[in-house]
């Protein structure tokens, strides 16, 4: 039921989302290529969410050692990745606009690169054939690790400056409050989307993990 509502509530909010784009927020300065950016940044804030519940949910499997808690850090970081994706290619199709090249060794897009290939990876080891409490535990372990580099996303454009919109922004560039008010509704809209997609697919590891469990019991 959770699931559902959620996803009635993200078909509705990318509706008003859409709209708000496209006829509500104005158009910037470097004309309508820029709409991309307010399906840009919601993508890349629900990674780095993503990324967080990973690391939560592998400090709470160490601790607790709950199957429940592997599940949320797989499903949360598929969702991770998948958003990751998201966001680098369409700052790929904005940069090409923009600067006129579609990938610059930036240091805001390159810890952004490094840490879709360190969680791609995670996602590799859990597909790995190993036992399912080891493998748990050596990805509760990589979980933790990787986090390591989220913060140096987030934090690229303050610490060694950037090119990125996100550097400019630090530098007071200002935005209309349209434009804001945008931002906000795509961050709403992507969020409906993120949590019923991992709900959904934590519900699906859990009976992934129930049907597993049964055929071992029917061969011993």
């Amino acid at each position: 039921m959770k699931v559902k509502m959620l996803a009635a509530l993200a078909v509705l909010a990318l509706a008003a989302h859409q709209a708000m784009i496209w006829l509500y927020a104005p158009i910037a300065q470097s004309g309508v290529v820029q709409k991309i950016f307010y399906m840009h940044l919601p993508c890349s804030w629900w990674a780095l969410v993503s990324f967080f519940v990973v690391f939560v949910s592998s400090i709470l499997y160490l601790f607790g050692r709950k199957d429940v808690f592997d599940r949320i850090s797989g499903a949360a970081a598929e969702l991770g990745v998948l958003f990751a994706t998201m966001s680098l290619v369409t700052g790929s199709i904005w940069a090409r606009a923009e600067w006129g090249h579609w990938w610059l060794w930036d240091p805001k897009l390159t810890t952004a690169l490094i840490m879709w290939y360190v969680y791609a990876g995670y996602l590799v080891l859990r597909s790995t054939p190993m036992g399912r409490d080891r493998k748990a535990l050596v990805c509760a372990v990589l979980g933790i690790v990787a986090f390591l580099d989220v913060p140096l996303v987030f934090f690229a454009a303050k610490l060694w400056g950037s090119a990125h919109p996100d550097g400019l922004a630090r530098k007071g560039s200002g935005m209309e409050v349209r434009m804001w008010h945008t931002v906000f509704a795509g961050l709403a809209a992507f969020g409906f989307v993120w949590g019923a997609m991992l709900l959904a697919r934590i519900r699906q590891l859990g009976r992934k993990a129930e049907m597993e469990a049964r055929l071992i019991w029917d061969e011993e």
